[in-house]
C-alpha cells in the first residue's frame, strides 16, 4: 500500500517545519493560554496606568474603552521583535517567526496584532494552522 500526501502530511510540513517538538506548529491550547496571559496583562496595565475601568461607562472621548487593546498592541510590538514572542507566548513555550526564518522586524508584530484585534483573521486557519493574521505578515507560531 503506497502512502499518499494526505497520510504523511502534518501541519507545518509545507513550511519545512518538524512534526513535533521544538519548531513544530503551536497547538490551539497553548495559543489560547498565551492570548489569555497577554490580554490579562494588557488589561492590568491599562487599569493601573491608564485609568481603564472595565465596568464603567466610557468617558466622552471613548478612548478608555480601547486602552487594553492599545496596550496589547504595544506589548506585542515590543516583545515579538526583541524576545521572539509576547510574554504569553514565552510563558507557554511558543515563539513567533517569519516563514523564511529572517528577523521578524518591527512592522509585522503591529500589523499582526491589529489583525488579531479584529478577531476574524485569527480564527480562519489554513492546513498549517496559520491564521490569516499570520499569513498576511508571513509569520508562523511555533513551539520554542
Amino acid at each position: 500500500m503506497s502512502e499518499t500526501l494526505a497520510d504523511s502530511s502534518y501541519p507545518g510540513e509545507r513550511l519545512g517545519l518538524p512534526p513535533t517538538g521544538s519548531g513544530s506548529i503551536a497547538h490551539l491550547g497553548r495559543r489560547i493560554g498565551a492570548l489569555a496571559v497577554d490580554w490579562v496583562s494588557a488589561t492590568v496595565i491599562a487599569t493601573a496606568f491608564l485609568g481603564y475601568r472595565s465596568f464603567a461607562l466610557p468617558d466622552e472621548s471613548g478612548l478608555t474603552t480601547f486602552a487594553p487593546m492599545a496596550v496589547f498592541i504595544v506589548l506585542q510590538a515590543i516583545f515579538i521583535p526583541t524576545i521572539g514572542g509576547s510574554p504569553g507566548h514565552r510563558i507557554f513555550g511558543l515563539r513567533l517567526m517569519r516563514v523564511d526564518r529572517e528577523w521578524i522586524g518591527l512592522w509585522r508584530p503591529i500589523v499582526r496584532s491589529l489583525l488579531l484585534a479584529i478577531v476574524i483573521p485569527a480564527v480562519i486557519w489554513d492546513a498549517d494552522r496559520r491564521g490569516l493574521h499570520d499569513k498576511a505578515v508571513g509569520t508562523v507560531l511555533v513551539r520554542a
